[in-house]
């Protein structure tokens, strides 16, 4: 039986809606993880750190499609939830519209100057031919990668979650063969990890599209539209933080990228390169989580069911908690495995990044907490809040910490910053929860 988002949600029921968000969002981290195993064995490790370089700023443009999704899909959700069918389809149609049309005007920015964009983000002369040429291939392909971003919440308001699922793991498949084929088989270096990449966005950024083009489904789904000027800055201002939250967390992984060759080169560039693709794994999960219940809280919101918004939340709250203590034991037991996949190929290096990782790892503490705020409060259509405490942990805590604490212990503080943005940020977040309850009465 399909779940309506105007169910009761039991903890199974709950699982069972978001975990195909998860899923997705797993699978998406997956794509950068892909180019990362094969450049890393069938390239070296210097054409694994212009990889690393190059990503954060892929992913400082893909966030602007993961703002007008999250955002958009919360105006949308409440509309719905307030039985106007037809005007939601039209807001999702402009939104859809406006993703288009920045991801193009991004696209052609980043490859026109994407020379001086990679030695900004910390390039040097042995990894910038390899940076200029991964860049430009994978910005070229940001309109696709913008839907896909967007699609992943709007898949969920049209409570077919599946169907996100399903074309997720199309894309990623799609990603992984092609990494091969084109890496492995036809030698095509980091070219071909990037061309495989933009054809896995396009399957699933493009297709998406036809499915929300037929006229005859039900739910939302593409139509005539106009300009709405509110509800687009609305969008805009309401998914500010998953905005600020993906720039932020970009910009600091530059900071890590430039602190890293500061103290010990391209080879600790390579294992932080690990690290982070791990990251996008497990942190997708939280990711996944939130994105998946967050139009449930849209819409009892904009229904006005205050018993059914305690209920998922006091529910999500456990779930997160749970899934993070998981997580911790998960990463400590993993760290040796996981680090070989990439690098066993040169021990110093693997020996590094096991070391860094175990340290790393304490942050999945707390960030599910500070992830899943974030993603409440937009869904609340409060974007100031989430803004709020999107901007505290990923840029300011985590960039100060990540400039402060190598200078009181070397390397390890490069390691622990992130534990230390994320305790802090999670005091904030606890806060704004227990303060806002009597406002959207979700305790």
């Amino acid at each position: 039986m399909q779940i309506k988002l105007s169910d009761h949600f039991s903890y199974g029921k709950l699982l069972r809606f978001t975990l195909p968000s998860i899923i997705m969002m797993v699978i998406s981290s997956i794509y950068s993880v892909v180019d990362g195993l094969f450049v890393s064995n069938l390239v070296g490790d210097l054409a694994l750190s212009s990889v690393n370089i190059v990503f954060p700023v892929a992913m400082i443009v893909g966030s602007f499609g993961f703002m007008l999704g999250t955002g958009g899909s919360a105006i949308v959700a409440r509309t719905m939830g307030e039985g106007d069918q037809e005007q939601a389809n039209r807001y999702f149609s402009m939104i859809i519209l406006a993703v288009v049309l920045l991801g193009a005007v991004l696209s052609l920015f980043c490859v026109i100057y994407m020379a001086p964009i990679a030695r900004f983000a910390g390039a040097s002369d042995a990894l910038i031919d390899d940076c200029i040429v991964y860049g430009r291939i994978l910005l070229a392909g940001s309109v696709p990668f913008m839907l896909q971003t967007s699609f992943q919440s709007f898949f969920v308001v049209a409570e077919k979650p599946h169907m996100g699922l399903i074309l997720s793991i199309a894309a990623g498949l799609t990603n992984m063969v092609l990494d091969y084929v084109l890496i492995a088989v036809c030698g095509l270096g980091v070219a071909g990890a990037a061309i495989a990449t933009v054809i896995g966005y396009c399957v699933g950024g493009v297709l998406p599209l036809l499915y929300f083009l037929n006229p005859r489904r039900d739910g939302i789904r593409l139509t005539r539209t106009r300009f709405y000027g509110k509800q687009l800055l609305h969008a805009c201002t309401n998914g500010s933080s998953e905005l600020m939250s993906n720039i932020s967390s970009s910009i600091v992984a530059i900071l890590y990228n430039i602190q890293l060759m500061r103290l010990i080169g391209e080879q600790g560039v390579a294992a932080y390169s690990v690290m982070m693709y791990v990251d996008f794994v497990f942190v997708a999960a939280f990711l996944g989580f939130s994105i998946g219940s967050a139009p449930i809280v849209s819409y009892h919101y904009g229904a006005a069911n205050h018993s059914e918004l305690k209920n998922v939340f006091r529910k999500s709250i456990t779930v997160i908690l749970c899934t993070s203590a998981a997580m911790v034991a998960l990463s400590e037991l993993l760290s040796r495995p996981l680090a070989s996949a990439f690098v066993s190929y040169d021990p110093a290096l693997l020996e590094m990044t096991v070391y860094g990782f175990r340290l790393f790892a304490l942050c999945y503490l707390f960030n599910g907490i500070n992830i899943y705020a974030s993603s409440f409060f937009t869904a609340l259509c409060n974007g100031a809040l989430s803004a709020l405490i999107s901007f505290l942990r990923s840029l300011l805590l985590r960039g100060g910490m990540v400039l402060f604490m190598p200078l009181l212990f070397g390397l390890d503080g490069i390691w622990t910053a992130v534990i230390a943005a994320e305790g802090l940020a999670v005091i904030v977040s606890a806060g704004l929860l227990y303060a806002m309850r009597g406002r959207y009465h979700y305790l």
